[in-house]
């Protein structure tokens, strides 16, 4: 039998060759779109309308067409926390340039529904083209602002599909207008939709095919005079690139650095890092188990460790609390463990699908009694991957708990990387079962503790013991007071010695001058951002972003004493004191007074000029004119975007 989806795919190849040989319209009709210059470098497009519609999946295929067409991407995306569904949105920014944040303003709007146009139109920029379903939106015409192109989407889809109940497919429809009016690779992207559906019923795929080829086949000529097409700069040689989402990358990265064990329990963000452990872990003669609830499944993953298999557990802030008491038995023990915590806001159940860094100290403090552990920070969804690798090499040579923190943002943002050689980075994950010497001793004093896995040969007979009491060297219980404080301080140094092994980051920007930007985990590209537009508004500013939190790599107290103002750009709130998580570390490590912060809690990610504009306060104003006592009206995601620029909370130096 013959592939059912080429005929499609060839209808809709003819359909841009045709466009290819028709020239553009010079000068815009009264009614159309001029969307000069047609050869463009970026472009932010967002997708409004309900989780139902599949927006996430129509912007998911726009974002790994960039990566496979060499482009830089960069996504951003919001859904309810409701079963039932509810305004969603999807945001893709791609373009030949470094992309290093997923954009302040939108190029391109696509309105599903009126509450989709009346709760982003502010976000598109002046000059913007609004896309709208003209069979369910009515836009305000009478807005001089933006470009609107209206096309009746729900009907034509449900005519291209046939049935009242086909118009679910007009994400994929939408995706073939876009692919037009941005000259996309259609044979790239129906490879894309055609993988997407593999294995599922034939007709699935032949539905989407049709649906995206009806997209594709509107005569947008009719309202627009001009198409874009993104510039193009092939690589010359170096690895391709591949496009994964942040959890995806943490998967891939455990199991390149040999993690082979794990197991977990289902929460919002953290899910999908395990549902990818629990398929690939198998290929690779490991496993992963879904436990009964946290407390089994930090237990299970104590248990692997024990095994001499360094293992992985995780979760999302919830969960992490009830696990919080077997990670300090890990402490105790010195047992090599990674833990994920996939950061979403708090506390209790808090914001289920919204981003917050607010985990910070449960991470480094989460324990009762002195119970240090390695905390590490992903900062794009490319580091998440080597931050995985990171921990697992920590947690091998120090035998103890790493925290991989991400959050919401990166674990569901889709970016594009250059493919790690896993020639060079892949770990053998076998335990080390060499005999010890006569008188090896795991707990010794004076040095750091390496886990013997059981089953290893002891020469001299004497056999170690393993558990969450005060031990001796042997690990045998004891109530010493002096053992007490010798292994209390055993258990601090080889953090210490971490320390210093540790490579000082590097600084973004202006390496000396009146602010530094201090950031972790996914503010980093926001951050950079922010650092050039300050540039190009002469400010002397730079930015360092921190991947090893706990402990600080020795030396930043030098890099701080260049720059008048220390300022911490977090998503957590300032606190009693005034002060963002990772700020009160600071200042408390460096009992520096220049150290402020710049926090917020709206569940959102920043965007660049609201950073700015809470760090020079009244310098970077807002094109729309937000007040910060503007009243809030109640309107639901409108007033989430609208808080965006408003709940900026600053601390006192």
């Amino acid at each position: 039998m013959g592939d059912p989806v080429n005929p499609d795919v060839t209808a809709v190849q003819k359909s841009a060759a045709a466009d290819k040989a028709t020239p553009a319209t010079a000068s815009p009709g009264p009614d159309r779109a001029d969307l000069r210059p047609e050869n463009i470098q970026d472009a932010v497009i967002r997708l409004a309308g309900n989780s139902q519609d599949g927006i996430q999946t129509a912007g998911a295929f726009l974002a790994r067409l960039a990566g496979r067409s060499d482009h830089d991407v960069m996504t951003y995306m919001t859904i309810p926390s409701t079963i039932s569904g509810g305004p969603s949105i999807f945001q893709v920014r791609m373009g030949t340039g470094e992309v290093l944040s997923a954009g302040d303003e939108a190029d391109f709007l696509v309105a599903f529904y009126q509450h989709s146009y009346q709760d982003h139109i502010d976000f598109l920029k002046e000059g913007g083209v609004l896309l709208y379903d003209s069979d369910n939106v009515e836009p305000n015409l009478d807005d001089k602002r933006f470009v609107y192109v209206g096309v009746p989407i729900t009907g034509l889809t449900v005519e291209a599909l046939g049935g009242t109940a086909k118009d679910k497919g007009k994400n994929i429809f939408v995706l073939g207008l876009i692919a037009k009016i941005f000259s996309l690779d259609v044979e790239k992207l129906a490879t894309l939709i055609k993988e997407k559906f593999a294995g599922k019923d034939e007709s699935i795929v032949n539905t989407a095919i049709m649906a995206f080829t009806a997209g594709y086949a509107y005569p947008v000529g009719k309202v627009l005079t001009h198409q874009y097409q993104f510039e193009h700069k092939p690589k010359t040689g170096g690895p391709a690139q591949i496009t994964m989402d942040g959890n995806q990358a943490i998967a891939y990265g455990l199991i390149a650095a040999g993690v082979r064990y794990g197991a977990g329990y289902p929460i919002t963000p953290w899910s999908s890092i395990m549902e990818t452990l629990r398929r690939e872990l198998p290929k690779y003669g490991g496993l992963f188990v879904q436990a009964e609830d946290e407390l089994g499944a930090v237990s299970l993953s104590l248990g692997f460790s024990y095994s001499g298999y360094l293992a992985v557990t995780g979760s999302a802030g919830p969960g992490i609390s009830l696990k919080s008491e077997a990670i300090g038995w890990a402490s105790m023990a010195e047992l090599p463990l990674i833990i994920c915590n996939i950061q979403r806001g708090g506390p209790s159940t808090g914001l289920p699908t919204n981003v917050e860094q607010s985990d910070l100290h449960q991470a480094i403090f989460g324990s009762h009694g002195d119970s240090p552990r390695v905390v590490l920070a992903a900062s794009t969804v490319e580091d998440c991957f080597y931050i995985a690798i990171e921990a697992a090499r920590i947690a091998r040579k120090y035998s103890t708990p790493v925290f991989i923190l991400s959050d919401t943002s990166l674990a569901t943002r889709i970016e594009a990387f250059d493919e790690p050689d896993l020639s060079k980075l892949m770990v053998d994950p076998k335990p080390d079962l060499t005999p010890r010497p006569a008188g090896f001793k795991p707990y010794d004093l004076e040095r750091i503790t390496q886990h013997v896995p059981p089953g290893t040969r002891m020469l001299d007979g004497k056999y170690p013991l393993l558990s969450g009491l005060e031990h001796d060297e042997m690990g045998h219980p004891t109530g010493s007071p002096k053992l007490h404080m010798a292994m209390t301080a055993k258990r601090r140094k080889k953090l210490q010695k971490l320390a210093e092994e540790i490579p000082v980051p590097e600084v973004y920007g202006d390496q000396e001058g009146d602010t530094l930007l201090v950031g972790w985990g996914s503010t980093y590209g926001p951050i950079h951002d922010a650092v050039k537009m300050g540039r190009e508004q002469d400010e002397k500013i730079g930015a360092l972003h921190l991947r090893h939190i706990h402990p600080l790599p020795n030396g930043l107290e030098k890099i701080f004493a260049k720059f008048k103002r220390i300022v911490t750009v977090e998503m957590n709130d300032q606190g009693i004191y005034g002060f963002g998580q990772l700020a009160i570390i600071l200042r408390a490590r460096y009992c520096e007074p220049k150290i402020e912060s710049v926090t917020k809690t709206d569940g959102l990610t920043y965007r660049v000029k609201e950073i700015l504009q809470g760090v020079f306060p009244g310098k970077f104003v807002s094109r729309r004119g937000y007040s910060p006592n503007r009243p809030v009206s109640g309107n639901g995601e409108q007033d989430v975007e609208i808080a965006r620029h408003e709940s900026i909370t600053q601390g006192v130096g």
